[in-house]
């Protein structure tokens, strides 16, 4: 099969902060972003809650007022901070372009041709695509009555509630050879409380085989790691496009590099067809 695309990756905002300090975590960005090349594209949660802890520091208090327009100034606030830490930890032979998606650009014929092409472009040019939902411009409401728009007159309709599917169908719209998934864990378990019941394969010798066992993965699934996150059966149901499409897809800890969890070197939940 023929792939455009190495590697799509994403990590999740859980993943990016040092929680004993409260802060991003630079020594894990920094070590990931080493790793980025063109042909990588990458999908990066994080604006959010780092916009809120520098907003913290620099005023000391959280923001108050309607927690949709909380959101949508720390996401701004956020943005420049993780793109400038991008930029500076990534190999300076590459060019940084930040990309900014909502659920429109999936959904419309002629955004996702004009996505698709740019991110492939990026190869050639010598860049690293760096996406995020625009968190700052998009409301709540207005998206949901969008989305409720669109089911009325398509049967599927992206919704990106997460960046997990925003980077699945990201894998799909620019064909890519493996999806991986950052997390704060070590993939998918059959009891979240027990290290030893981690999930090392979801494999079958078909596609309908590897959704049938995925789907049977979900039900060890339970919680999330942060409000307004949707857990590891949320991730399952999120890739499964990506595996129809071929991708091969890794779920693991953002402690092990790309290179070792590309190489099978590292643990991780992957889920693949035979």
């Amino acid at each position: 099969m023929k792939f455009d695309t190495e590697l799509v990756g994403k990590i999740g905002s859980m993943a990016l902060i040092n929680k004993e300090n409260n802060i991003l975590d630079y020594t894990l960005i920094a070590r990931l972003s080493s790793e980025l090349r063109p042909g990588y594209v990458w999908v990066t949660s994080g604006a959010t809650e780092t916009g809120r802890l520098d907003y913290i520091k620099r005023n000391g208090k959280e923001l108050e007022g309607l927690a949709e327009d909380v959101k949508t100034d720390y996401s701004a606030q956020g943005q420049a901070i993780l793109m400038s830490t991008y930029r500076q930890y990534i190999d300076s032979r590459y060019s940084v372009r930040q990309v900014l998606v909502e659920h429109q650009h999936f959904n419309d014929e002629q955004k996702r041709e004009h996505l698709r092409t740019l991110l492939l472009r990026c190869k050639e040019q010598n860049a690293i695509p760096i996406i995020n939902y625009n968190d700052t411009v998009s409301t709540e409401e207005t998206r949901r009555f969008e989305i409720q728009s669109l089911k009325s007159t398509s049967q599927k309709v992206v919704e990106c509630v997460d960046n997990d599917e925003t980077a699945s169908q990201i894998a799909c719209l620019v064909k890519a050879q493996t999806l991986l998934i950052y997390t704060s864990a070590n993939g998918i378990y059959r009891d979240n409380t027990n290290p030893d019941t981690l999930i090392e394969e979801i494999c079958g010798k078909d596609v309908y085989e590897v959704l049938e066992n995925i789907n049977e993965c979900e039900n060890y699934c339970n919680g999330a790691s942060r409000v307004g996150a949707n857990g590891a059966r949320a991730k399952l149901e999120y890739v499964k496009d990506a595996v129809k499409n071929g991708t091969k897809v890794i779920i693991a800890s953002a402690k092990y590099p790309i290179k070792d969890l590309l190489s099978g070197k590292a643990k991780a939940t992957r889920i693949f067809v035979k």
